[in-house]
């Protein structure tokens, strides 16, 4: 008993010293929003600025078109994030409770996309849009990610442990398959929902290379992109890049907050096959 808490107390050590060193970093970051540029290129650096000032925020929107980029931001990750949410649970349902030829093939070629590196298909992928006229627009950004295989595997898992009775008895009461996956599928897969809402809305909103190759407009560009705005070519606004940052890290702390408590329970239901 002794042993199990020691190694209890030596495992909660390790992950406050791995909690600290993660978090150093962002916290860094958001005091050095509050200094002036001379301040941060200073040798004699400190944590906290010596003299705090609100000018970074204030003249964030003057220097820097940052509510534009900010709102095209959550508007495309958001859209992502539903579509995917949605295609992953409804693909999810058809390949966890149907039966047919070719299933787990079909299945398999989902597994097998998660495992091409993105990098391959960047060049074929822009070549195909700029051919059917889609290079800076929306839709290039939405339609390759709209359907996930990390959210199908994540969905079919979770509803493999939804048991067959509840669906069969819907169905001997009337519903159609419609009813089922909206009014019973989807609320009982809300801890796996959430788990890949927060996954998708991250991977969406740090993206930078394929939005900086397909969208050219400086009104559609988005807000990863928009922040390299910020590197002059030969000095760095870095006070107004890391209240910018800072700024822009708020939608994911949001989504985590909201999600947070399903999180855990979607990672366990879907890595556990009932």
């Amino acid at each position: 008993m002794q042993q199990k808490q020691v190694l209890k107390i030596l495992l909660d050590i390790v992950l406050i010293l791995a909690g600290v060193l993660t978090v150093i970093p962002f916290i860094w970051m958001v005091c050095s929003s509050f200094k002036t540029n001379a301040e941060i290129s200073a040798l004699d650096q400190s944590l906290f600025p010596k003299e705090p000032t609100l000018i970074n925020y204030l003249s964030l929107q003057e220097n820097f078109d940052f509510l534009t980029y900010f709102l095209n931001s959550i508007c495309i990750t958001l859209a992502i994030t539903a579509l995917v949410i949605y295609t992953s649970t409804v693909c999810g349902y058809v390949l966890s409770k149907y039966e047919f030829k070719g299933k787990k093939i079909l299945f398999g070629t989902v597994l097998m996309t998660m495992m091409i590196p993105w990098a391959v298909t960047i060049i074929p992928r822009y070549t195909m849009f700029q051919a059917a006229g889609l290079y800076d627009s929306y839709v290039s950004l939405v339609l390759p990610v709209m359907i996930s295989g990390f959210g199908i595997l994540m969905l079919k898992q979770g509803i493999d442990t939804l048991p067959n009775e509840l669906l069969e008895a819907a169905r001997m009461d009337g519903a159609n398959e419609f009813y089922i996956v909206h009014r019973i599928v989807f609320p009982l897969s809300r801890n796996s929902i959430s788990a890949i809402a927060i996954f998708q809305f991250l991977w969406c909103w740090e993206d930078y290379l394929w939005p900086y190759l397909m969208i050219d407009s400086p009104e559609k560009q988005l807000l990863a992109v928009g922040l390299t705005q910020f590197n002059g070519r030969f000095t760095t606004d870095y006070g107004g890049l890391f209240a910018a940052t800072a700024i822009s890290i708020i939608p994911v702390l949001i989504i985590y907050i909201i999600f947070q408590k399903r999180f855990v329970v979607g990672i366990a239901n879907s890595a556990v096959k009932g």
